[in-house]
């Protein structure tokens, strides 16, 4: 298994359980989709699997790797690579290039290969030629591109994509969609965004009040009714039964 987590959880200082015995092991090259209410806990999920928050020891294992381990914390970010929601917290260069050579340039790689990586990154996310653009002045669309390419650059085996289709209009959500399908390695994606969900992830883990309470095939879980509605979820309307206007109008 890639990412292997076993009996993680999190009590924020102030006393508050973010995350209550969680047990998930996802393989190489899985897509999948953390669903659940505001609240549940998927952000605190992914900082805690991304080395951002302090955990126990022998909880998690990403690659191979320990979070909770200082020495294999600083390797992580060559594994496991987390996109936020608001890409104005991952954007801070003046320039697209040097925002997305940060990472590589941490990493202490030689220049010409630092270029290469920053190119094929721009490449990957259909922003090419923007290196020189300013990445405050772009479109949340591309800044989302750009704060994926940043990631992307680092080469990572595992991306945490948390809420990747907020604030963005249909035809920058269509793009995501294409470009999240288009990149070949294991991914886990955070969203309340069920339609987006059914179309880049085969298996959903439902998360509520910091538990897992489902996990398994995203139409059937996500097509569930009571299910859903017991987690504060609606069916996506693409799994809800449609009514054919014939039959509608005999019902009438």
């Amino acid at each position: 298994m890639q990412l292997h987590v076993s009996g993680l959880s999190y009590v924020y200082p102030g006393g508050e359980k973010a995350l209550d015995n969680i047990n998930l092991q996802v393989a190489v090259g899985e897509n999948v989709g953390l669903v659940g209410p505001n609240g549940a806990g998927k952000t605190t999920f992914f900082l805690c699997v991304g080395g951002v928050l302090s955990i126990p020891q022998a909880v998690v294992q990403v690659a191979g790797l320990d979070p909770a381990r200082r020495d294999q914390r600083r390797l992580l970010p060559i594994k496991i690579g987390i996109v936020f929601q608001d890409s104005d917290d991952q954007l801070f260069s003046t320039t697209v290039a040097d925002d997305v050579a940060f990472g590589p340039l941490n990493l202490g790689l030689p220049l010409p290969e630092v270029r290469r990586r920053v190119a094929d990154a721009l490449t990957q996310v259909g922003l090419s030629g923007f290196d020189s653009r300013v990445p405050f002045h772009l479109s949340g669309g591309e800044k989302r591109r750009v704060a994926l390419a940043g990631i992307l650059a680092m080469q990572p085996e595992i991306l945490l994509l948390d809420e990747p289709s907020s604030h963005l209009d249909p035809r920058g959500r269509r793009e995501l969609i294409g470009l999240v399908n288009s990149l070949s390695v294991t991914k886990i994606i955070a969203s309340h965004d069920l339609e987006f969900i059914l179309e880049t992830c085969r298996r959903v883990v439902i998360l509520d009040a910091g538990r897992v309470v489902a996990d398994g095939s995203a139409r059937v879980l996500l097509s569930n009714p009571a299910l859903m509605n017991d987690h504060g979820l609606e069916v996506p309307h693409s799994l809800t039964p449609h009514v054919s206007p014939h039959h509608r109008k005999g019902i009438e």
